[in-house]
């Protein structure tokens, strides 16, 4: 008798060799976690990686190119959290600010936790610029989208003005929600003092295309 369809879309199950490269890869990756957030992209190496890790600097180079590769993985994967946090945290109801706020607040109540991570990312991408190796991460682009996705669905709720430029202003949003972190690592602001911020932000960047 011919397989049904539904036992043909299984996946196939996972090779012993697989499933140890995998954990392997993840042991790597949460100890890379691990030191960048201790000692900053420089300040960790791959020697360091390995033994956090038990294992040998070979296994290091045989699952990442060099420590960037390593460490654009790292922040990838933590985007992946995020993300998720993200989508769900928007409020399909509200106002197009109070859904933006909503959006970027709950990025900033991710990073707080980690924010020495953070640090050392946005420190790796300026020195390399927007089109460095470690610059324009999906981070980036994704979050534009989803401001602007929020700014372009206000404006077919008839919010702000037909003309409104969603891409303009949501990246010009991005980089208030960014600079923004520079209160939380060299003043101490809080989750509360970086929402208040932003809101202000959100008010001034929208103010111009309320709808009349």
């Amino acid at each position: 008798m011919p397989k049904s369809s539904a036992l043909q879309s299984q996946p196939k199950p996972v090779g012993r060799r697989a499933a140890a490269k995998a954990r392997t890869r993840e042991k790597l990756l949460e100890s890379a976690k691990r030191l960048f957030m201790a000692h900053g992209y420089d300040g960790a190496t791959m020697r360091d990686i390995a033994n956090d890790a038990g294992l040998s600097t070979g296994a290091v180079f045989a699952n990442f190119a060099d420590k960037a590769d390593l460490f654009n993985e790292v922040i990838v994967s933590d985007f992946r959290s995020q993300y998720e946090r993200m989508r769900g945290s928007v409020p399909t109801d509200a106002p197009v600010g109070e859904r933006v706020l909503s959006l970027l607040a709950s990025a900033y109540e991710f990073h707080l936790s980690q924010l020495p991570l953070l640090q050392a990312g946005i420190s790796v991408s300026w020195s390399q610029g927007l089109d460095g190796e470690l610059g324009d991460r999906p981070a980036r682009k994704t979050v534009i989208g989803f401001v602007a996705e929020a700014i372009t669905e206000g404006v077919e709720r008839g919010e702000l003005a037909a003309s409104t430029d969603a891409a303009l202003a949501a990246e010009i949003i991005w980089d208030c929600y960014l600079g923004n972190y520079r209160g939380a690592m060299f003043a101490g602001w809080n989750l509360e003092q970086l929402r208040d911020r932003l809101r202000q932000q959100i008010g001034m960047v929208l103010a111009g295309s309320r709808a009349a």
